[in-house]
């Protein structure tokens, strides 16, 4: 990851507002909505002013908005669909039986409950809060994306949440309450320098920023909301995933970021991208294929098509060889894209309701901790998180305390530890290698997001009810 840096914030980037041009009407598709945000509030600075408060809880707790009312492209802007189904009670199970499992749950987890002077609050959104994001080199920041049109980028005050936070910076996504419809930051993300961060919104811009708060790009091309962006290890290009049914590489290397390419080949909404390397990368979408495309090639170079229903998310693994597919068909699936043939190398059936989200350990060859086994983490609506072996298909672990979908699960950077989040607003912190929980954190609202800071001693958790949460985390001797 090259020389991790900390500590004050660089000069002020002088970078104006990129205002040319309004930004693109699109009218959303009526199954995914439209919602109107809560204003900023007015006394937030922007394009890399700071905030004047830097006290410890980051301003006024707001209101709670029920996450239901609001659109989902499935892909990081998490809101139940409105067929999404509810982990079922099993007609053979007597309720007493699940009362008396909730409070042996319960009372267990009082055991491991994270103590309020472990916490920082965040609380400047005035919306959800639907991603949270550790910048990877600059490790005393952390960047948000709400429902109020907005992203931040906050700066830790110290190592701990005792020392509360320092300097916030707000990246405004419409210029007053009028422009900020449909502005909904859905999706972000660190360069792996550091050095700039990627929002993606609902109104079909992307843009790129300075980590001091400055606009450097704005980025228009796509005619719906975008549902994911990622960063190539280089730098220079940054994908896209629209609603419009396109996955867009833009070219951000120089001054003016433009359009290297467009690819059209999916026929319903993109969820989700993930680079394989420079020039090649995965998409996945609501018409239940899995592309691969590079750069300068104007088809895909393989489909998959296992899938039976919308696919949420693709990722590749740590070495670029295995890519990962989820899906409201309940499977998972692991494609080895070395291989001719179009049938997965695994497909895992065990979850009984649709998979959100899969994960990667950082682990086995091609990651930080080669020595170490690969895995794959899923996340479904039945409540559940599941480890599997890709050596040999097997499950290794069920994690089941959660009482509600579990929208986000992040493997910690050793990959000895996994964060889950449910929009039961339950957090809990599991040993991978004992699989057992070590800190579990109850909060109001959804759980949207969570993530690990590099230190691998914060894990962030952001919440429908406007804030984000981070956790001290010591690791057990």
């Amino acid at each position: 990851e090259g020389l991790r840096q900390s500590g004050g914030p660089a000069p002020m980037d002088v970078e104006e507002n990129d205002q040319r041009g309004k930004a693109a009407n699109t009218a959303a598709h009526s199954s995914y909505g439209q919602y109107g945000s809560t204003p900023a509030p007015t006394k937030d600075l922007v394009n890399g002013q700071i905030q004047k408060e830097a006290d410890q809880n980051g301003g006024a707790e707001s209101s709670a908005i029920n996450s239901n009312t609001q659109a989902n492209g499935k892909v990081s802007h998490p809101a139940p669909k409105e067929n999404q189904s509810q982990p079922e009670q099993d007609p053979k199970e007597p309720v007493t039986d699940i009362v008396a499992e909730h409070t042996r749950i319960d009372l267990e987890d009082e055991k491991t409950k994270v103590m309020s002077s472990e916490v920082l609050e965040l609380s400047k959104h005035a919306s959800e809060v639907f991603m949270c994001a550790w910048n990877p080199i600059y490790t005393d920041l952390i960047a948000t994306g709400s429902g109020d049109a907005s992203a931040r980028i906050w700066q830790m005050g110290g190592s701990d949440a005792s020392s509360g936070c320092g300097p916030v910076r707000l990246l405004p996504h419409g210029t007053d309450p009028n422009d900020r419809k449909n502005k909904d930051v859905t999706t972000l993300e660190w360069s792996s320098d550091g050095k700039l961060l990627a929002t993606g919104s609902y109104d079909g811009v992307a843009r790129v920023w300075s980590r001091t708060g400055s606009l450097v790009h704005t980025l228009r091309g796509h005619r719906g909301p975008i549902f994911s962006l990622k960063w190539n290890r280089r730098g220079n290009f940054l994908l896209s995933g629209s609603y419009d049914k396109t996955t867009i590489v833009w070219d951000v290397s120089g001054s003016t970021g433009f359009v290297e390419q467009q690819f059209n080949d999916h026929v319903a909404p993109a969820l989700d991208v993930d680079w394989k390397d420079e020039t090649t990368f995965a998409s996945c979408s609501t018409d239940k294929t899995v592309h691969i495309c590079r750069v300068g090639h104007p088809r895909p170079l393989k489909t998959y098509t296992g899938h039976t229903d919308e696919v949420n998310a693709v990722k590749w693994d740590p070495s670029g060889r295995l890519l990962a597919s989820c899906s409201d068909d309940c499977t998972a699936k692991v494609w080895d894209v070395s291989s001719e043939r179009n049938e997965p190398l695994h497909d895992f059936k065990s979850h009984q309701q649709e998979i959100y989200t899969v994960k990667w350990s950082p682990t086995g060859p091609g990651s930080n901790n080669p020595n170490k086994p690969l895995m794959l983490a899923t996340a479904s609506f039945d409540g559940s998180v599941r480890l599997w072996n890709v050596q040999n298909g097997t499950c290794i672990r069920v994690f089941s305390r959660h009482r509600d979908s579990v929208y986000s699960v992040a493997f910690s950077p050793s990959g000895e530890f996994l964060a889950s989040g449910s929009l039961a607003g339950q957090l809990y912190i599991w040993n991978v290698r004992e699989g057992t929980h070590i800190k579990s954190f109850k909060g109001k609202g959804d759980i949207f997001e969570v993530a690990w800071n590099m230190e691998e001693t914060r894990v962030a958790a952001c919440f429908s009810s406007n804030t984000v949460s981070v956790i001290d985390f010591k690791s057990p001797s």
